[in-house]
């Protein structure tokens, strides 16, 4: 379906939207738009971040048991 736009499709749509609601407010809703870009990948990298801290801080709770038989094994 949106295969047969085409160009000419999209400027008659970019027109339609820039005069039903003016230059001003779709300025200020794609600047909107990009603060939650903005903010989507900071929130990402900081879970990111997070999971490597994770990571790193964990630590083997195997019994020493299990670990020496493990060594025996290999």
């Amino acid at each position: 379906m949106l295969n047969n736009i085409g160009l000419p499709g999209l400027l008659l749509i970019a027109v339609v939207v820039l005069v039903l609601f003016g230059r001003g407010k779709i300025s200020s809703l794609m600047g909107e738009v990009g603060k939650g870009i903005s903010s989507f990948k900071k929130g990402v990298s900081e879970g990111k971040q997070e999971l490597e801290d994770s990571a790193v801080a964990a630590k083997d709770v195997t019994p020493e048991d299990e670990k020496e038989k493990d060594k025996d094994e290999a």
